[in-house]
């Protein structure tokens, strides 16, 4: 009876969470994109030599964006320092020139370091949304010195983590600067971009740090209580004649390691020899295949120093190149806020010794099918192997995900999902529950035309040998964004027995209610330029243990951000952790 019940209450709460988002799925208005501003990009045969001069007659041709408007620190102005973008293309790439007026020579850049950071560093930045979903997009930003960053750009430009600057292509920029300007020009090979065939539009914007003014601008105009990076507010490019084909050269990647050593004390010796590669092949136009055989991931960035002062794991971003591209396809399903999501590409290749400390696994190889299938479908296959581990106690496992994604109205998705971690050995040391897990689900994330209503709505449920109640994980969450008001209403639940080997769950057992309420204010005059002020409510409840209250964080905060880029902010909070244990932070006894 125990059971049932928790079964039903499981139930009763997935299905609370899905009718709100049915509801917002069949009531929510097909609105279209906003694409008021517009760009002709002229076609060329003339050679341009790439130095940072726009001095080609081609430059004196083609047509030029308007005035910027202002992002920061009003939105409500145009650009007191304008920049001008030129676009034109020749049968193998792209080309942009910059005109980037100035106060003064004087340019602030924090580092010369390639995917240098937008915040701290000079720059103008470019997207493109070549396939028009509102969605995905390529970003390029260069600064005076030309030194250059790529980002691939997901889930509509909404949330810094939708930026992935891991990313590399091939790609080329060059600058000029002068006391009152600075100039660039940027070739964007098409071999690097992928775009349907025949396209004659794209999405595009323009946005621009000038750190000597603290002044922000962008071409299409974007609300300030929005990021600059939004793909709801864009522009159309519109070329003079149809693109053909995306056509991206296979890319081959070969390794080999030789490794020699003596122990001079214990008179021994020892020689290690290994090979392999990664090789990446365009399917169609919108399609990459990514195959790995005993990949070698010693040139991967390393991760940034974290120091963990919480009671759960943190959740770092994958940094190899082999799961980089379309990495929202796979890693975005699951929960806004990293309480539980079904797969985590960072599993793979990690697992935990007997001491429970967490290893190195090898990969033997694998393959990766991902990208667009069209306009408005995206596909996502991956498939890799993992190597035994005796003398650690881990065994090889295959590790599988299938994932559907489809367009609907003009930027949300709709996606369905399968997760499998299976092993086909018989080891003497392995649980039998630890031989497969495996997830199911599917998520509704919306996002409106304008930028101000967002949400995701999912329910997944996973299996494992001999447990096949229950283990339901579900959310459902909703953002009214507004110039004035922000609020947000979350509703999350997590069973007990909800199991997601390759995925990124802290904790379990948990029925979590957060609402967040922001009043911001715009002064006319004086040094600030937009103040606020937020209530914020969570709470966590167990529901194994008739919905125990286990944590709580109520906060009462404002923040005022200054016209030279200060910000102060002040806060009060009250916070509750249920403790199961006796924990005296005086070690005293």
């Amino acid at each position: 009876m125990e059971n049932s019940d928790k079964t039903f209450s499981s139930i009763h709460i997935l299905s609370s969470i899905l009718s709100l988002g049915i509801i917002l799925f069949l009531t929510f208005p097909l609105s279209a994109q906003n694409t008021e501003k517009r760009l002709e990009a002229k076609y060329t045969t003339e050679p341009i030599t790439l130095d940072g001069n726009l001095d080609e007659a081609s430059w004196q041709d083609a047509e030029s964006t308007d005035s910027f408007w202002q992002f920061f620190p009003t939105d409500s102005m145009q650009a007191k320092h304008q920049t001008y973008v030129k676009i034109i293309y020749d049968d193998n790439a792209l080309y942009v020139g910059i005109h980037a007026d100035a106060p003064n020579g004087n340019y602030v850049v924090s580092t010369l370091k390639r995917d240098f950071g937008g915040t701290t560093n000079d720059n103008v930045s470019l997207m493109f949304d070549t396939f028009s979903d509102g969605t995905n997009a390529f970003a390029f930003g260069v600064t005076p010195y030309g030194v250059r960053r790529e980002i691939l750009v997901s889930m509509g430009g909404a949330a810094s983590e939708g930026f992935n600057a891991t990313w590399d292509i091939k790609w080329k920029a060059e600058a000029q600067r002068f006391d009152d300007h600075y100039t660039v020009e940027v070739a964007i090979p098409f071999t690097s971009l992928k775009f349907r065939e025949g396209a004659d539009t794209w999405r595009f914007r323009a946005y621009r740090w000038n750190l000597q003014t603290n002044e922000q601008s962008t071409w299409a105009r974007v609300p300030q209580n929005q990021l600059l990076s939004n793909l709801a507010f864009m522009g159309e490019l519109k070329f003079e004649k149809p693109l053909g084909s995306s056509r991206r050269p296979i890319a081959v990647i070969p390794y080999i390691n030789g490794l020699a050593q003596k122990d001079f004390e214990g008179d021994g010796t020892g020689n290690a020899f290994t090979f392999g590669g990664d090789a990446k092949v365009q399917i169609g136009n919108g399609m990459n295949l990514d195959l790995t055989v005993n990949p070698d991931f010693s040139n991967v960035e390393v991760d940034d120093i974290f120091t963990n002062l919480t009671r759960f794991e943190l959740r770092l971003p994958e940094k190899r190149q082999f799961f980089i591209d379309n990495n929202d396809l796979f890693d975005n399903f699951g929960n806004s806020f990293n309480e539980a999501r079904p797969f985590f590409s960072r599993r793979i290749g990690l697992a935990r010794d007997t001491a429970g400390n967490l290893v190195q696994n090898q990969i033997l190889g694998g393959a990766r099918l991902s990208g667009k299938v069209n306009d408005d479908w995206r596909l996502g296959v991956l498939n890799i192997q993992t190597a035994e581990d005796l003398g650690n106690e881990i065994p090889s496992y295959n590790n599988m995900m299938f994932a559907l994604q489809r367009k609907v109205f003009s930027r949300s998705n709709i996606g369905a999902f399968f997760v499998n971690r299976e092993t086909f050995g018989d080891y003497e040391f392995l649980d039998s529950t630890k031989r497969f897990n495996r997830i199911i689900g599917a998520d509704y994330n919306l996002a409106s035309a304008d930028g101000v209503w967002s949400g995701k709505f999912y329910a997944h449920k996973s299996f494992q040998p001999g447990d096949s109640k229950g283990n339901f994980s579900g959310q459902g969450t909703i953002t009214y964004n507004t110039r004035y008001w922000t609020y947000i209403h979350d509703w999350v639940y997590i069973d007990q027995d909800f199991r997601a080997d390759l995925g990124f769950v802290p904790r379990t057992d948990i029925l979590k209610s957060g609402n967040g309420l922001t009043r911001t204010f715009y002064p006319k005059k004086g040094t600030l330029s937009y103040h606020s002020a937020r209530l914020l409510s969570i709470v966590y409840w167990k529901p194994s243990q008739d919905f125990l209250k286990t944590d709580h964080t109520f906060q009462v905060s404002w923040e005022a951000n200054f016209k030279n880029q200060s910000i102060l902010q002040t806060s009060v909070s009250n916070n509750q952790i249920f403790l199961y244990f006796p924990f005296d932070p005086s070690r005293s006894g």
